[in-house]
């Protein structure tokens, strides 16, 4: 009994010791936040040229559709007035992510309806439609992981959830309806007879 009372009340009578003490300066954690800044920076520019050299014409659609996500998120970060911080770095870093994944489900659905023989425009629908149910199941369960942090968390993990949040809602956005109007005005315009993907 006399336990159950000490944990309700947060005290344990065991003694602290200090291993290590230390302080931290405005301009460490500035340092830190640029870091995080070069990091996702050079993140990027890996992406960038892995999507373009995997998928080609679509690979260069998609990363615009992953800068216009990014312009996105930092514009409604600006209009809701968030600072970012290194957390907020690392929510947009894993927005990228998402966003390329969903990209990734989307674009191998089509090669592998091409594979099997449907046509460009046919090969296009079926491999949005087939990856639709698989990105909105992890952008779901993903946004409710945000929420959580959201309502459970403090300071640093809040600053992560709002991100992570706003990054989910324009990832599909930018994966699932931009993508797919770039590669539909090509295909309108060029009416090609065979896909490179």
């Amino acid at each position: 009994n006399d336990l159950a009372l000490l944990l309700r009340a947060g005290a344990l009578p065991a003694p602290m010791q200090i291993l290590e003490e230390r302080s931290v300066g405005p301009g460490l954690g500035q340092d830190s936040v640029e870091a995080g800044e070069i990091a996702a920076v050079l993140g990027l520019v890996f992406v960038i040229a892995f999507m373009v050299i995997s998928y080609g014409r679509f690979g260069i659609y998609a990363d615009i559709a992953l800068m216009m996500n990014l312009i996105l998120v930092l514009a409604v970060m600006s209009v809701l007035q968030a600072t970012l911080t290194l957390p907020g770095i690392a929510g947009i870093v894993l927005t990228v992510g998402m966003a390329v994944d969903a990209n990734v489900l989307i674009f191998e659905r089509i090669r592998e309806e091409r594979r099997n023989g449907r046509t460009i425009i046919n090969a296009i629908d079926a491999g949005y439609r087939s990856a639709m149910s698989t990105i909105l199941d992890a952008n779901i369960t993903t946004l409710i992981a945000a929420l959580v942090l959201f309502s459970f968390g403090s300071g640093p993990i809040k600053g992560f959830a709002v991100t992570l949040a706003i990054g989910i809602i324009t990832s599909m956005f930018s994966a699932i309806w931009l993508t797919r109007l770039l590669i539909a005005v090509w295909i309108k315009r060029r009416r090609p007879n065979e896909l490179v993907l």
